[in-house]
């Protein structure tokens, strides 16, 4: 009996990591693939050798100083960058408002926070286009797509709410009998306390940002000084559709910020997703 227990546990036990490994491959050998055709010849592309025969490490320079990669790689930096910070600092206050204040048509709010995440934003693209570039005169510029998250956004504020809800009310109730303002207790005591939830929505919104596509190519189509990676990248795959080593190695030059933040930084964001939402 002893003997079938630890057979069938050595079956489970393979069973078990054989489907990790190929859930491991599944996801890693497209990258290989990526990777391994970025830095072989031109010639060599889309053959049956499937590894470099020459490893032209030359190809990532080559993309990098190709006509208005350097500007959209900037710019993508200014859009993720800047649109991060104002996302956070601004929907910040908004969240510990709804989580911590008792006032009237609170619900009401929350409700309308909902509703915001709800709404696609391909449905008002039309009259927010009209408005920033008839209106202001920002047509063909990253400041339609920086300026609004300056006022916060939905999905951060709902999370952040989420995680608030989570700090115990006899720390804030403490430090307004010392005398500190709801100001002083949001800066010196609830931030440190969600340092986590911070980390994740601020990774949240900086792929988001990152990656965004729809909007740079609403607002920045017309002028290719505003274009972000991701518009971009689009742009040189047209001009070299036939150098997939380049346009392999371009396509890694724009994800491997995106990885590299995950990365380090996946521990803290982990932690953060894990922790926000627990209270309703």
């Amino acid at each position: 009996m002893t003997g079938r227990l630890r057979t069938k546990a050595a079956l489970h036990w393979v069973a078990v990591h054989a489907l990790a490994v190929a859930a491991v491959l599944f996801f890693v050998l497209p990258f290989v693939f990526l990777f391994l055709t970025s830095v072989m010849t031109d010639r060599q592309t889309l053959t049956r050798d499937l590894w470099p025969h020459e490893w032209r490490w030359s190809n990532y320079a080559d993309v990098f100083n190709a006509p208005g990669f350097g500007t959209w790689w900037r710019n993508t930096l200014l859009y993720a960058g800047l649109g991060t910070v104002l996302c956070v600092v601004s929907s910040l206050p908004v969240a510990y408002a709804l989580a911590r204040f008792r006032f009237r048509f609170r619900g009401a709010a929350l409700m309308l926070v909902l509703a915001a995440m709800m709404l696609p934003p391909q449905v008002v693209v039309i009259p927010m286009y009209i408005f920033w570039s008839e209106d202001l005169g920002l047509s063909g510029t990253l400041w339609p797509l920086i300026i609004p998250l300056a006022f916060g956004d939905a999905f951060t504020i709902f999370l952040l709410r989420q995680f608030l809800l989570t700090v115990p009310s006899e720390y804030l109730d403490a430090a307004r009998v010392d005398g500190c303002g709801e100001v002083r207790i949001l800066l010196r005591i609830v931030v440190p306390m969600i340092r986590p939830a911070l980390a994740a929505v601020a990774l949240f919104q900086f792929f988001y940002c990152w990656n965004d596509y729809f909007g740079p190519q609403v607002y920045t189509s017309e002028n290719p000084g505003a274009w972000t990676l991701s518009y971009g990248l689009e742009s040189f795959k047209g001009a070299h559709h036939t150098n997939w080593n380049l346009t392999m190695a371009a396509t890694l030059l724009v994800m491997a910020p995106v990885i590299l933040v995950f990365f380090f930084a996946q521990k803290v964001f982990v932690e953060g997703i894990t922790l926000t939402g627990v209270k309703g």
